[in-house]
């Protein structure tokens, strides 16, 4: 990452965004965050920082930066809220993978990304969440039929915030 002993520019903005995220991790007393960044020609980025909850046993050592990672999948908690009664099943929803605000179309006035029906492939963009200034693209995790979008346009997210159902 260093060419003549000054590191590239690229280098220097992901570190910048690093040190955003554990700001941010500190000051919303967060005790997670993940995030994946793809731009194109195999420039992507996966971050992971995460610290021990007050009180709760020291955690394993934070995984290291990684460019390129590619990360076919978003991450799911491990559990998943149960359907309320007569609600959606939403063991099987794409989830969030980062805190942010959703867009379901790239722009305001241009169609959404999907609609409910839809037949999607894997990998497919499926709304945008932007973070830190940052757009982040959501990827389909799997072929199949939006069956349900479970967030409004420009609404804020948290992570494992389920998103929409494609099955």
């Amino acid at each position: 990452m260093h060419e003549r002993g000054i590191m590239n520019k690229n280098a220097e903005q992901d570190v910048a965004f690093i040190r955003a995220l554990a700001e941010l991790l500190n000051e919303a007393d967060l005790t997670e965050i993940e995030v994946v960044r793809e731009y194109g020609d195999n420039d992507e980025v996966h971050v992971r920082l995460s610290r021990a909850a007050p009180g709760a046993a020291p955690a394993a050592a934070p995984a290291p930066v990684a460019a390129p990672t590619p990360s076919p999948e978003v991450p799911v908690p491990a559990e998943q809220p149960a359907p309320a009664e007569g609600g959606p099943d939403l063991s099987n929803a794409l989830t969030s993978p980062m805190v942010g605000t959703a867009y379901l179309a790239s722009e305001p006035e241009a169609e959404p990304f999907v609609k409910i029906g839809d037949q999607v492939t894997e990998g497919q963009t499926v709304m945008i969440i932007e973070a830190m200034k940052t757009m982040n693209q959501i990827p389909s995790p799997r072929a199949g039929t939006v069956r349900r979008v479970l967030v409004e346009n420009a609404e804020p997210v948290e992570f494992g915030h389920p998103l929409m159902i494609i099955e």
